[in-house]
């Protein structure tokens, strides 16, 4: 069905808004914040700046749910018209909490959900939590939405409104113990962490795991987002002999990271290099030529995932493919674990009996358990009070074989997400490919 929206949804036009919200209805009829049976959904994320890219698949996605959703959804008896309100951080994390103090008041959502790294979601769901608003996140590893923002082991949550589900530091070291006894190096392992969210919480809980599982850790300490000079880390690399770099940086700082490495020496020594955060997509590696082929990474969400997304009405294989017919680029991982945030979110919508009822909403977030893109969500079960695990798989970038574009992404590690296949044997990096 036709939605009300003021010109195609394309992530130009996302950009173009600025911090402006958009109202984007799933009932073709004229909706308000004060209509009893409409339920409002503030969506935040990064659609512009450095983190942009996370926010590439919100259109297509929006476009879908809202045909999913188009008559409304039943809960308790009564049917709810849905519409959601984009706002765009521009990758700020100050501009992040603005907006979403913005949103709240402005706006009247009746619950708030974001998306894509601590940047993004910490900030969003601090305001949220001062607000009283229900928030649900993902696509940030738990312990620095939990830990990062207070929360201390062993000890009742400090946090009543806000919930995340997300991998965490047990999923990285499961995966990445099983993806580098794949290959045969000295098990010398470079880390490369910035001074940011991320980095404090890798610094705190998977460096010592690593450790701990016989890997050789040397960290030479942090660097700031959005460096150009990383000749430090890079000597200290190379001299220690690394065969395995373990990097975590935005998006934008990998290509100039790695360049450098090529330039230095240590892309040649390297065995893994293995990404977090950046390398996530492929328009990242495109960028980078012949110096991507054979990267490894984790992965949160693959077209060959066995789950499908009842939100957007399409199956993980399905999500990739409409994907890539709608935008003319290929798939992201991050399409799938955004879809899995608005299942997620229509699951405690429903199970709330009273969405518009913000302790009920709030309740029901707290024990959700549901099938969602990315698999199984239990907050139940999750790790700590107001959070869910959600599990990885390694990958490879590897020159397509077939097809249009010039990358392809083989599951080459399913030890942390057994039910997904694997479509590759993971090989050394070579630099040129």
């Amino acid at each position: 069905m036709k939605t009300h929206q003021p010109g195609a949804l394309t992530r130009r036009h996302f950009t173009a808004l600025g911090g402006a919200a958009l109202v984007v209805p799933a009932m073709a009829r004229r909706l308000c914040a004060q209509d009893a049976d409409t339920i409002r959904i503030g969506f935040v994320g990064p659609r512009s700046g450095p983190l942009g890219i996370f926010g590439a698949g919100d259109a297509f996605l929006v476009e879908h749910f809202n045909r999913a959703q188009a008559d409304g959804i039943e809960i308790g008896g009564r049917r709810y018209g849905v519409e959601i309100v984009l706002v765009d951080t521009q990758s700020d994390p100050v501009r992040g909490s603005l907006v979403t103090r913005d949103l709240i008041t402005g706006q009247a959502p009746d619950i708030v959900i974001t998306a894509s790294t601590p940047e993004t979601v910490n900030p969003v769901a601090d305001a949220c939590e001062a607000a009283g608003m229900p928030c649900l996140s993902t696509t940030a590893p738990w312990e620095s939405f939990y830990f990062g923002r207070g929360g201390r082991p062993g000890q009742p949550s400090p946090f009543r409104w806000t919930y995340h589900f997300c991998f965490g530091t047990g999923n990285f070291v499961t995966l990445y113990d099983d993806q580098w006894r794949q290959v045969d190096t000295n098990r010398k392992v470079g880390i490369l962490a910035p001074n940011d969210a991320d980095g404090n919480a890798i610094r705190a809980g998977l460096l010592p795991a690593l450790s701990a599982a016989g890997w050789d850790i040397l960290d030479p300490g942090p660097y700031e987002n959005m460096s150009s000079d990383f000749s430090r880390h890079i000597e200290a690399f190379r001299s220690a002999g690394v065969e395995i770099v373990n990097a975590f940086p935005f998006p934008p700082d990998f290509p100039v990271f790695w360049r450098q490495a090529a330039q230095q020496g240590l892309a040649q020594q390297v065995k893994v290099m293995q990404m977090a955060k950046a390398g996530l997509f492929a328009a990242e590696l495109d960028a980078m030529g012949s110096l991507g082929y054979g990267l490894h990474a984790g992965a949160y969400w693959h077209p060959v995932f066995p789950f499908a997304s009842t939100a957007v009405g399409l199956s993980s294989a399905g999500i990739a493919q409409g994907y890539e017919a709608a935008t003319g680029q290929q798939w992201n991982q991050q399409v799938g674990a955004t879809a899995s945030l608005l299942d997620a979110t229509l699951a405690a919508l429903r199970a709330s009996g009273a969405p518009k009822d913000k302790a009920a909403l709030a309740s029901a977030l707290s024990g959700l358990q549901c099938d969602t893109a990315v698999g199984p969500v239990d907050f139940a079960n999750g790790p700590v009070p107001n959070c869910a695990e959600t599990h990885l798989v390694g990958v490879q970038w590897n020159r397509a074989t077939s097809g249009p574009w010039g990358y392809q992404l083989d599951v080459v590690s399913n030890a942390d997400h057994p039910s997904v296949p694997t479509t590759a044997a993971m090989t050394a990096y070579r630099l040129g490919g």
